[in-house]
């Protein structure tokens, strides 16, 4: 008993020691407590709303057309706006001629877009930071479209771009042109004249070489050089207007993405060789200023002796096929530059054909004159057998009269006489005789 007492009372002892440590450590801790309380009633305090702050629209909010195909939005924020811990920002909406939107922390933002259409905006006031809290209504702007008469501007706009080595300056290794075409609007009058102009990045430029229709109206332009980068990612914003006498005519933009307009020049020097009963092709890659590992290739062969065609692609400049020593091939490659460069855009135009194998393909011009020359022939048997069948031959050129000769006559005359003369003596000498013989019968 003694002993069980001993254990309880050092139980006890431990029990109260224990519990003296529990309320030393929480006196100790106590001021971390409230500075972990009053931190979370705070943050909870600022991730509440407040149902008195309140988000203000924007004021002054214009568009102004600052350049062909560019807008420049700007607004002010409302001064009346609360001030708070609260970060602000903006979203803006277009409305037309495309509806988009986006936000931005900005007070203004320029955006390239078509304006013959007019253009219309919308923007409010949002947290940035906060999105408990409400936005503001909407302020709009709208720039209005350029005046004109219906069914004037021009239509069926399309450009192409293409690169050339540049060999008159060191500046720039290629050049790149621009040609462009459209036809006239269908309410234009007849003295209507178009003028074009592109912009490229700042740099703008009206066009000096034209096409005309029959009328001597503008329906066509070409920059053999331009200030347009071939390997830009920018847009070329194109501008028509026009003018006459007796209607307003209404302005025409439009935007070209430069990877969609690029006409990729076929590759070059391409070659073919047969080595025992593989067609080697090689070929080098487009003038161009992008590098050799941007292109793409299909190419083309032609099997003359089976007439079916084998397209293969290729991100090389070589194609190894296998062949037959019996067949003609002809063989064309084209380029397209790949989307590890740019955005997929057009292919190039066929390369010239290069014709390999046996009995090599004549050129078209030997086959030409081979054709004329058959035709002529079965023309002139033809003619042959419609002269023979009705004469025409002898009709269109009759014989000529061949004259007399008089040493023949004389031939004729000298026989004559001679067979003349035999003849009286064999008549006299028959004579004679009969008469004798009546002489005779008679006496």
């Amino acid at each position: 008993m003694g002993g069980h007492q001993e254990r309880e009372d050092q139980t006890g002892g431990d029990r109260y020691a224990w519990e003296q440590g529990s309320v030393d450590d929480v006196i100790i801790m106590a001021p971390e407590l409230l500075i972990l309380l009053g931190a979370a009633v705070i943050l909870q305090a600022d991730l509440l709303p407040d149902k008195k702050f309140l988000l203000l629209p924007p004021i002054n909010f214009t568009i102004k057309a600052v350049n062909l195909a560019q807008v420049l939005l700007h607004w002010e924020p409302n001064p009346d706006q609360e001030q708070s811990n609260v970060q602000l920002g903006y979203h803006v909406k277009i409305n037309a001629p495309q509806e988009e939107d986006y936000e931005t922390r900005n007070t203004e933002s320029s955006l390239i877009t078509i304006l013959h259409k007019g253009f219309s905006a919308s923007v409010q006031t949002v947290p940035w930071n906060n999105q408990s809290l409400q936005a503001s209504s909407w302020v709009s702007a709208e720039l209005k479209a350029p005046p004109g008469s219906p069914g004037t501007e021009i239509v069926n706009l399309t450009c192409t771009t293409n690169t050339k080595a540049d060999n008159y300056t060191h500046l720039r290794a290629y050049q790149v042109s621009l040609h462009c075409t459209w036809l006239v609007g269908k309410d234009a009058p007849d003295d209507t004249q178009y003028f074009f102009y592109y912009r490229y990045r700042s740099r703008i430029e009206e066009c000096q070489e034209y096409s005309k229709d029959i009328l001597q109206r503008n329906v066509a332009c070409w920059f053999p050089r331009t200030f347009i980068n071939s390997k830009g990612r920018d847009s070329l914003a194109v501008y028509v207007n026009g003018s006459s006498k007796e209607a307003v005519i209404k302005p025409f933009d439009q935007l070209f993405a430069l990877h969609a307009i690029d006409r990729v020049n076929p590759p070059a020097n391409v070659t073919a060789e047969i080595k025992g009963t593989y067609l080697s092709i090689h070929w080098e890659k487009p003038v161009s200023a992008f590098l050799s590992h941007c292109f793409d290739y299909e190419v083309k062969i032609y099997n003359a002796k089976k007439g079916y065609f084998q397209t293969e692609k290729m991100t090389t400049n070589t194609l190894i096929a296998i062949t037959d020593d019996v067949s003609k091939y002809y063989i064309q490659v084209r380029a397209t530059v790949s989307p590890v460069c740019r955005a997929a855009g057009l292919w190039s135009e066929w390369s010239q054909p290069i014709y390999m194998g046996k009995d090599d393909q004549k050129p078209w011009t030997e086959w030409f004159l081979i054709a004329v020359m058959m035709t002529f022939c079965f023309i002139l048997l033809i003619f042959s057998l419609i002269c023979r069948i009705c004469h025409l031959w002898t009709k269109l050129f009759p014989p000529v009269p061949v004259p007399k000769s008089n040493i023949n006559d004389f031939f004729v005359i000298i026989n004559n006489e001679k067979t003349g003369s035999s003849e009286t003596e064999v008549i006299s000498y028959v004579e004679e005789a009969g008469f004798e013989t009546l002489e005779d019968s008679v006496f």
